[in-house]
């Protein structure tokens, strides 16, 4: 069976429920899925209900509804379907939409997956997209979430813009006229709220020498290249989205040029970007990786419902309260970068890792990892133990790497998950970014494992 046949399937299933329950994800994958999976199925006339969940394992397997209804999971699923099974869920009772690897299962359950036809660049919300769109062509509304869901689980970032199916999503929204492409756009993240300058120097794909990591040097860069700076009405800084196309050249060549004397490539200065004309300027819901922070900000403070009201429209109270946590989610991932960057890590051949205790949430480890690894040594990935204080007996490991990595060979999901099996852990993710949970007592063995993982990745 095809991909368009198992989105039609999908969308038939739905159409024969009497209610729905639909299972998610708190990322802004997750969150976005059920926006768009709760939205389509209530404008079918169907009772629908959500649920969300941190992940699919045991002790979460409460959270599925003891009913009727059919039981749609999203993000989420594939590769858990044994608790399924083992629950004595039924096929009839059970849509899973999701975009990791499926597990073998002595169930069929029915499932609509990008991976198996190909579309690896295709998120979750991507995949809910379709199904919403076989369910009414109406629903093509729901490609600006869509959009946000697939740049929120990095499917762009590596292709530098959205491809094959997404693309077709971004297409929807364009003709919708809710989404606005800016092709070859500054490849960065921060261009419709922060300061050019402070925009610039967080930016670490590319490394910019003199400008990463380095507000001032970035301020002095840009001034020394226009000869004033970039402020607004009332001494307001501009963000890159303000600026006058000419002035955007000028930088990107600039930024373009620099690279080029000091030896590096240039290919990934410029991304597509995608903006939403109806959301307010200077506005984290103004375009979608920004969005989708704001999303991640919700579910990692254990709101992920918040999340989903503002995708559904919400711009009153549940937008106040997200902007608070968004707030907060920053404030405290600066204080957990500098406790990362004050305690130092300890370097293997091919990764370097810290233990943090139970000091910070588990839910934002993986962000300070990612945030640490371009001030620490970049070329190899980091990871970083926490000790979950509802259970001393596990440990949460979260693991960073980058682009460069990558496509050197770095695969940290496919390392996470072979390792964290070996002590009857589990493990997911992304090349690029994965997690892992493991009893407690493996830890170093579990450190030195991944590294050789690694290493044998990179041979």
């Amino acid at each position: 069976m095809g991909f368009s046949e198992e989105v039609r399937g999908a969308a038939q299933t739905i159409r024969r429920a009497e209610a729905v329950s639909v299972i998610s994800h708190i990322d802004a994958d997750g969150i976005s899925s059920e926006a768009i999976v709760r939205t389509a199925v209530a404008r079918a006339g169907v009772p629908v209900s959500s649920h969300f969940v941190r992940q699919l394992e045991p002790l979460t397997m409460k959270a599925v509804p003891e009913d009727d209804s059919l039981k749609v999971f999203v993000d989420l699923g594939a590769g858990q379907q044994n608790l399924l099974e083992e629950r004595g869920l039924s096929p009839d009772e059970v849509l899973i939409l999701d975009h990791h690897v499926a597990q073998p299962c002595g169930i069929e359950y029915q499932q609509v997956n990008g991976v198996p036809h190909g579309h690896t660049r295709l998120s979750a919300a991507g995949v809910a997209y379709f199904v919403a769109k076989a369910l009414d062509e109406e629903n093509v509304d729901l490609a600006k979430i869509a959009i946000v869901g697939n740049v929120g689980d990095m499917m762009a970032r590596e292709t530098l813009g959205l491809v094959g199916p997404a693309a077709e999503i971004v297409a929807d929204g364009v003709e919708h006229g809710s989404v606005r492409v800016v092709r070859r756009d500054l490849n960065c993240y921060g261009t419709s709220t922060r300061p050019v300058h402070v925009c610039l120097s967080y930016n670490d794909d590319p490394r910019i020498p003199g400008i990463t990591n380095d507000t001032p040097g970035a301020l002095r860069f840009l001034k020394k290249l226009l000869g004033y700076e970039l402020k607004g009405p009332g001494g307001r800084w501009l963000v890159w989205e303000e600026l006058d196309l000419p002035v955007r050249t000028k930088i990107t060549s600039a930024l373009v040029q620099q690279l080029l004397a000091n030896g590096e490539g240039v290919e990934r200065v410029f991304a597509d970007s995608y903006l939403f004309p109806d959301e307010p300027a200077r506005s984290p819901l103004r375009n979608a990786s920004e969005y989708a922070t704001l999303l991640n900000a919700c579910g990692r403070w254990a709101k992920p419902g918040i999340g989903s009201k503002i995708c559904c429209g919400d711009r009153g109270d549940a937008y106040r309260e997200a902007e608070y946590m968004l707030n907060n989610h920053r404030s405290i991932i600066r204080e957990l970068l500098q406790y990362i960057l004050d305690t130092g890590v300890t370097e293997l051949s091919h990764l370097q890792y810290l233990h943090i205790g139970d000091r910070y949430p588990d839910t934002i480890v993986g962000i300070g990892a990612g945030m640490a690894l371009g001030k620490l040594n970049w070329r190899k990935p980091i990871l970083i133990m926490c000790t979950l204080p509802e259970d001393h007996t596990l440990t949460k490991v979260s693991m960073r790497t980058n682009e460069w990595s990558v496509r050197r060979g770095v695969d940290l999901q496919a390392a996470l998950n072979a390792a964290s099996a070996e002590f009857g852990g589990g493990g997911g993710g992304h090349p690029i970014a994965a997690g892992a949970f493991i009893p407690h007592e493996a830890e170093g063995v579990f450190v030195s494992r991944v590294n050789d993982l690694l290493r044998d990745q990179l041979a």
